[in-house]
């Protein structure tokens, strides 16, 4: 699940991207409401952490016009506490208003509770690429009759290439769809992830699913 948060002061904005990404969560920082709002455009968020007093476009614009363009689920944070200014949230299409000072803990428990709202709406999605199959609302996968147990980071790089099966994905192209726009993109952990997926899901079979393009990237697809 991809988290954006937009918020112009730096220790709130990385205290928020550390505890959410330890929570499991890919994450997305914006300090501009401007930067914000592109971010939203380019990216499917399941959420978005919105602070008001922020540059270029304060958080009220940058709700409005995400309310305009789509449905992703929206945390005011802020140090605005009246009651006229969570009403105005509310009113403008927020799905919660957290006041700062917050902790933690309350925070990603609102958070899980947005997520729950938007699981419920949305019909589980099974992905099947020949016999390999990745059920999203159990979050389980399959080959043949067999089941694989897979890690969190796992679970999302293989749900990336099955949903993109036969599209070649560069690294830096799964590194900010899997991990975050942060990410350090000299690592190597686009290789070891994919070495361990390859090691669950076609080490064990005969017919091999994921295919490396040597410069290029990798891609997921059965081949005769």
């Amino acid at each position: 699940m991809r988290i954006l948060i937009i918020e112009d002061e730096p220790k709130t904005a990385d205290y928020l991207h550390q505890g959410l990404t330890e929570s499991g969560y890919v994450v997305d920082k914006a300090s501009t409401g401007v930067d914000g709002l592109y971010l939203v455009s380019q990216h499917n968020y399941t959420a978005v952490i919105l602070d008001v007093n922020l540059p270029e476009m304060d958080g009220w614009h940058v709700l409005e016009n995400i309310r305009r363009h789509g449905s992703t689920r929206v945390m005011m944070l802020t140090a605005r506490g009246r009651l006229a200014d969570k009403i105005k949230g509310l009113d403008l299409g927020a799905d919660d208003y957290m006041v700062k000072p917050f902790e933690f803990p309350e925070l990603l428990a609102r958070l899980r509770s947005l997520l729950r709202r938007t699981e419920q709406v949305q019909t589980p999605v099974v992905l099947r690429v020949a016999d390999l199959e990745l059920d999203t609302g159990r979050h389980r996968a399959f080959r043949g009759r067999q089941r694989i147990e897979l890690t969190t980071k796992e679970f999302a790089l293989l749900h990336l290439l099955m949903r993109r099966s036969g599209e070649v994905l560069s690294r830096t192209q799964i590194i900010s769809l899997v991990w975050d726009m942060n990410f350090d993109c000299d690592t190597n952990v686009v290789e070891v992830s994919i070495r361990r997926l390859r090691a669950k899901i076609d080490d064990p079979f005969n017919d091999k699913l994921i295919h490396t393009l040597r410069g290029v990237g990798y891609v997921l697809e059965p081949r005769t």
